[in-house]
């Protein structure tokens, strides 16, 4: 069910090369990519502070000459952002009308506790006024993210459940749900759990009615290809993969052997990024990471 404003980004998703830039860091993940960006933590007092420093930081990503469509599919913005505007202009419009980027937009409101291997996500209690102001702003689709530890089938079946059942909330707003069930890339035995993680996904996305699509975000596999029937599967709209901890080198490799398989980086993206570049430097820097991870999800 697309909304009908949102049909061209959709068919841009599903056909057009290159990859999703994932900027959505949170209140939990903030103050690493501030730090790593060459921003301590003394530099500011408060969330609202730290927030606008890293606004600051997105806004000189995404104004970059080298940030455009022809290469970045789309982007994952944090939920502050779609409220906050970019040359005068909110965000999402300045995404898609100058630079031809469709708006996503993390709606997850953190992790609960680890049982049965997982973490899975906290109710979102937040989710209906969400979701209504990312329809009011244009956001074409959404984000969530739980995680998964240890090749736990009960554990992993919940989360995917877990998933589907926010999805189908999503989806009834006319907005494309992106569900990502991250997969630790420090799990006592990964290829395990990424085949369970498979089969699970599987019996949901048949389950699903044929006027629903969904996307998938996952861990860069251990077995090269083994996403490519999900890839292929009729209710999947794309696959995008998270770096999950591998450097920019390391992710853009193991993409590489995956054919179909598009990024959806967010430290890989922004390595070697900091505030003290000069705008010739952050700009070439972006440039050839950029270059570097399209290269790899057009394989």
């Amino acid at each position: 069910m697309i909304n009908a404003v949102n049909e061209e980004q959709h068919n841009e998703i599903a056909s057009r090369r290159g990859f999703l830039a994932a900027l959505d860091q949170s209140g939990g993940s903030t103050p690493k990519a501030l730090k790593l960006y060459g921003i301590s933590d003394d530099a500011y007092a408060n969330d609202e502070q730290m927030f606008d420093l890293i606004h600051q930081m997105r806004e000189r990503l995404m104004t970059s000459p080298s940030f455009t469509g022809d290469k970045v599919l789309a982007t994952i913005l944090f939920e502050q952002t779609i409220d906050r505007t970019i040359n005068g202009e909110n965000t999402a419009d300045f995404l898609w009308n100058q630079k031809r980027v469709v708006p996503f937009v993390k709606v997850d409101q953190g992790l609960s506790d680890a049982e049965n291997g997982v973490q899975l996500m906290k109710p979102m209690t937040k989710l209906d006024p969400l979701l209504e102001r990312a329809v009011e702003h244009g956001i074409f689709g959404t984000k969530m993210r739980a995680f998964i530890q240890e090749p736990n089938q009960d554990g992993i079946k919940a989360i995917v459940d877990q998933q589907f059942d926010y999805a189908d909330i999503i989806a009834q707003r006319g907005l494309m749900p992106i569900i990502e069930p991250e997969v630790s890339i420090k799990s006592s035995d990964k290829p395990t759990a990424d085949g369970l993680l498979v089969a699970a996904l599987h019996a949901k996305l048949d389950e699903l009615r044929s006027d629903r699509q969904v996307m998938l975000k996952l861990t860069l596999p251990d077995e090269d290809n083994l996403y490519a029937s999900l890839i292929e599967h009729p209710r999947v709209l794309r696959v995008v993969a998270l770096s999950g901890g591998y450097s920019l080198a390391e992710s853009c490799a193991i993409l590489t052997r995956n054919h179909g398989l598009i990024a959806s980086f967010s430290r890989a993206l922004t390595e070697g990024l900091t505030a003290g570049q000069s705008e010739t430097e952050f700009d070439q820097k972006l440039a050839t990471n950029i270059d570097e991870i399209y290269a790899a999800s057009v394989t």
